[in-house]
């Protein structure tokens, strides 16, 4: 989720969001100066030997993971859903076909893990265990060619006061992240809107842990504790189907935000409240710390590394308002049919709607002018600062066609828009928008495929800044930053209930929004057009 940056000297840069706070490469280190990002690439940097709650994490999983494969064999049977077996007489148990089918076709890899799951599940616990794994790689253009892996392992665990026999309407919930491989974006592509979502520093930390409570059976609720706002807030549905970054938490606020905002990896002390108004619309709002590592100034080329273990619970840099008005219809939440009419109109197919805004009640600094009316870019002064900063969006989710009532055949269409003031923001508008098809080929229910793009515009004030800067080093083929497009082709293949396939194809026009090339001394060259391509597996243990 962050904003690192491209190198270039004398200005400040746009960083890009990848999922971190993150350096250009592991040799990179920036800083920030007059609230502007800028950068240097003499330091060599080496990993530290791991956290012992990093090597608690990998024992758990690999625990569970020799867990479930000791009485894989013993919890086929029991996997199996009666009311899904082929006797007349449902009072009879079947067998499956055999164990590889019942293995192959359960929702997890582990089933019940020996007991395990159903030992927790009548006690109201649940948990859950995924592996993301990816290759990304840069084969045109960008800052240089080449790849990098990444992986994320995200343990959750759930706890129903009902079930657990305390109280009704209560739940609580804590993840755990384990973050591994080596961010790809800064170092090859150079671009503001990342490649991949998942893309951070190494790491294992605390992501969420937060109370809910219901207050009017399910029609309000409240939520108490360390939250990211990614999970809730400004969400659109189908635009998670894609691996640019992006695509979940948007440009805007990743780069304008301190830290990029409590979004994944970090995440914020706040309360949220939630009423359902009627049966179509929801009203989502909430107060978080406005800044998720206390104080982001110490180090905001990577601000992460100031929170590193997810266990600041900073309650500093202001306070983050924000607030969401949902509306849904033909949602089966809201009463609608499963499978609405068929038909190219989407008056009858499913579809939501938002609009929001945030609030950051802190000073935040101009980007073109000082105290003292003066240019940034000639006098390197201290910036004019402005009460607040805010932006307002809308989002879209909108089932347009199906071609029969039973049809698990979708054609889905996504928009995103934000826009926040340019004389103190990086970014002062982004905009995502998309298409995918659920069930593209015959037999294939559980596929989908899709074509998006996005895109981000800078600041007048930054773009002005570009302009001093030119006028002052005499050099009127000095770039100005204005705008970057990102379009993005995927393909999901579900393979087994338990385990996706993902290949994608990225291609990022005016990278950075026109950056300079960092090896061009002259200073006149932008960083070429850049093509990614990536595959990406994930599994549900």
């Amino acid at each position: 989720m962050y904003a690192g940056t491209v190198c270039c000297a004398d200005k400040p840069s746009v960083p890009y969001r990848t999922a971190s706070p993150r350096r250009n490469n592991e040799n990179d280190t920036h800083y920030l100066k007059h609230g502007c990002l800028e950068g240097r690439c003499d330091t060599v940097k080496r990993s530290p030997p791991p956290h012992p709650r990093r090597l608690l994490a990998c024992a758990i999983a690999t625990g569970l993971l020799l867990a479930g494969a000791v009485h894989a064999a013993q919890t086929e049977a029991s996997d199996v859903n009666p009311a899904e077996l082929p006797e007349a007489d449902q009072t009879i148990k079947a067998q499956p076909d055999s164990q590889w089918t019942g293995w192959w076709n359960r929702s997890t890899l582990l089933g019940d893990i020996g007991g395990l799951r159903s030992a927790l599940g009548r006690n109201g616990v649940t948990l859950g265990l995924t592996e993301s794994s990816e290759y990304l790689r840069n084969v045109s253009g960008g800052l240089q060619y080449g790849g990098k892996y990444q992986g994320l392992a995200t343990l959750t665990l759930g706890l129903d006061t009902q079930r657990a026999g305390w109280w009704n309407g209560g739940s609580f919930n804590v993840s755990v992240l384990d973050i591994h491989g080596k961010p790809f974006s800064a170092q090859y592509v150079g671009s503001i809107q990342s490649a991949s979502g998942i893309e951070a520093d190494r790491a294992t930390r605390l992501w969420e842990a937060w109370f809910q409570q219901q207050l009017n059976g399910d029609r309000l609720d409240l939520k108490v504790g360390q939250q990211s706002l990614d999970q809730e807030f400004m969400v659109t549905q189908y635009g998670g189907t894609f691996m640019g970054t992006m695509f979940g938490w948007p440009a805007l606020p990743s780069v304008d935000l301190p830290a990029g905002g409590p979004a994944y990896p970090l995440s914020g002390l706040g309360v949220r409240l939630r009423g359902k108004i009627g049966d179509n619309f929801t009203l989502l709002g909430g107060a978080f710390a406005g800044d998720p590592t206390r104080d982001v100034s110490q180090n905001p080329s990577d601000p992460q590394q100031l929170n590193k273990y997810g266990t600041t619970f900073s309650r500093h840099g202001g306070t983050l308002f924000i607030g969401e008005l949902q509306y849904g219809r033909n949602l089966p939440s809201n009463g609608a049919l499963e499978t609405p009419h068929a038909g190219n109109g989407i008056g009858s197919l499913p579809g939501t709607y938002k609009i929001g805004f945030w609030y950051l009640n802190q000073k935040t600094a101009d980007t073109r002018w000082d105290v003292n009316g003066q240019a940034l870019a000639v006098t390197q002064g201290n910036p004019q600062t402005h009460n607040g900063n805010y932006s307002i969006y809308a989002v879209a989710d909108q089932t347009i066609w199906r071609p029969a009532e039973d049809s698990t055949q979708t054609l889905n269409v996504f928009a995103r828009a934000m826009g926040a003031p340019g004389d103190r923001n990086q970014i002062s508008f982004s905009a995502n928008a998309g298409l995918t098809l659920t069930a593209p080929f015959a037999g294939r229910d559980n596929d989908v495929a899709g074509l998006a793009f996005g895109y981000v515009k800078v600041g007048n004030h930054l773009a002005a800044y570009d302009r001093d800067t030119a006028a002052n080093n005499n050099n009127p083929l000095y770039p100005v930053r204005s705008d970057e497009t990102q379009i993005e082709a995927s393909y999901q293949y579900q393979l087994t209930p338990w385990w996706q396939w993902q290949a994608d194809l990225q291609y990022v026009r005016n990278v950075g929004a026109g950056v300079p090339l960092p090896s061009d001394a002259t200073q006149t060259q932008r960083i070429p057009n850049s093509w990614v391509v990536g595959l990406k597996t994930t599994l549900t243990f």
